[in-house]
């Protein structure tokens, strides 16, 4: 089996920096493109950013660009999600996602393994 474990979230001031992290146990071998996502209250899931396995290509959201990094490190089984110049809008939970397949994508249904989630909030 594969677990998924957020980490990092805290209470933050805007223009200010947090680093989350996902950390993948069990058969990390069944898990290869990782991707972010994050959830404000009343609103749906949103994609934020994605890597493919080798880490070579990534993907993010326009309203993260720029300010948000994702990155990996195939040997300690994580995912990184570097924040920058965090605004009040970014608050939300945030969800590690991974999947079988090796391409990065930014659709939620494409990624079958999920964490619980860990909470960002950036006051004004």
């Amino acid at each position: 089996q594969v677990q998924l474990t957020e980490s990092g979230g805290d209470l933050v001031q805007a223009g200010g920096s947090l680093r989350l992290s996902c950390a993948a146990s069990g058969r990390t071998f069944s898990v290869y493109a990782m991707g972010w996502f994050r959830q404000a209250p009343g609103k749906e899931r949103e994609f934020v950013a994605a890597i493919t396995y080798s880490g070579g290509s990534t993907l993010t959201a326009d309203s993260v660009k720029g300010r948000f990094t994702i990155s990996r490190d195939n040997a300690k089984n994580t995912v990184y999600l570097q924040m920058n110049s965090l605004k009040p809008e970014d608050t939300a939970v945030y969800y590690c996602a991974g999947r079988g397949l090796r391409a990065a994508t930014e659709h939620q249904y494409d990624y079958n393994y999920w964490g619980q989630g860990t909470q960002v909030t950036v006051s004004s």
